[in-house]
């Protein structure tokens, strides 16, 4: 029988799992999607480490240090960011550049995964989890560039690929709920807070006993129902301002699409006027936001605008 009753796992990883007690959790998930058995040896400061009171558009990251010396970063992103993407690789190069110092060598440089779980569309594509690593191949003969023997020995890797950050994405929201696998089930829970009452999977059986919102008490209860609330809040809110501004954009980019390619005769016209459209569709989408007073730096996220142009929407 599936358990519901379980607490979101970005509030837990915000406030129960950072416990050295709790670390069974995170390194059941992580061992499971990494295929190889993690064991955490301590958890690093990052941005999301630090309490904040306004967690209403919050992002969650832990950054964990494993018993090899690897970092691995954790983050949760609950709303909409155009620019994700350049995002994970920037948290990426800061915490290679955080964790070497003046007058070490090359060889101090760390391994580090990237684990990316967001709740919302990123990107195109039919899985919902995806794994981004370096390749080096031959451009002439197709091969894979491997470490020579003294590195292999050193480095205990294979390819020189090997050396280099590995990302992962997690589309949440883009899971079935049909769990078969290992990864399935844990991706199930970050989903849709279930874990099945029989399950064996490695670290889910520590989160049904240690995440259950019954054992809470009535501060952090209270606490929790505000964050579910800003959730709900911030998913109608942001929802509801993308998909007015989309709309309104592509009616208009296609009757001026159809206007200019009528006069022009050329189909360039209907492309001009579908990236115009696309671009009022921006535009529309950032005064809905400001009119239903969301943060400058959270329409700037959303929308990919600069700060001075939303101030010049108002």
């Amino acid at each position: 029988m599936p358990i519901h009753n379980l607490i979101r796992f970005d509030w837990a990883m915000k406030r129960l799992l950072r416990n050295k007690a709790n670390f069974v959790v995170l390194e059941g998930f992580l061992s499971v999607l990494l295929e190889n058995k993690i064991k955490i040896h301590k958890i690093l400061e990052s941005e999301g480490n630090k309490e904040c009171d306004d967690d209403k558009y919050n992002r969650v990251d832990v950054l964990a240090e494993n018993e090899n010396k690897e970092l691995i970063i954790i983050e949760v992103q609950n709303t909409r960011e155009l620019y994700y993407f350049q995002r994970m690789l920037y948290g990426v190069s800061k915490a290679i550049t955080d964790y070497i110092y003046e007058g070490d060598q090359y060889s101090e440089i760390r391994k580090i995964y990237s684990i990316n779980i967001v709740y919302f569309d990123l990107g195109q594509g039919t899985d919902y989890v995806y794994r981004g690593i370096t390749d080096f191949k031959g451009l002439h003969t197709g091969d894979t560039l491997r470490l020579s023997v003294k590195q292999r020995n050193t480095f205990v890797r294979e390819n020189a690929g090997d050396i280099f950050p590995e990302y992962f994405v997690l589309r949440v929201n883009e899971f079935n709920d049909h769990a078969v696998t290992p990864l399935d089930e844990w991706v199930r829970f970050l989903k849709s807070g279930v874990i099945d009452e029989s399950t064996q999977v490695q670290g889910l059986q520590a989160a049904r006993e240690r995440l259950r919102v019954a054992d809470m008490t009535d501060s952090e209860r209270a606490a929790y129902n505000r964050h579910i609330e800003n959730l709900r809040i911030q998913w109608d809110v942001l929802t509801t301002a993308h998909g007015e501004g989309w709309d309104e954009g592509k009616e208009e980019g296609r009757e001026e699409g159809r206007e200019e390619g009528r006069k022009e005769g050329k189909a360039e016209g209907l492309a001009e006027g579908r990236t115009e459209g696309r671009t009022e569709g921006i535009i529309i989408t950032a005064r809905n936001m400001i009119a239903k007073g969301i943060a400058l730096d959270i329409i700037s996220q959303c929308t990919g605008l600069t700060i001075n142009e939303i101030e010049r929407l108002k």
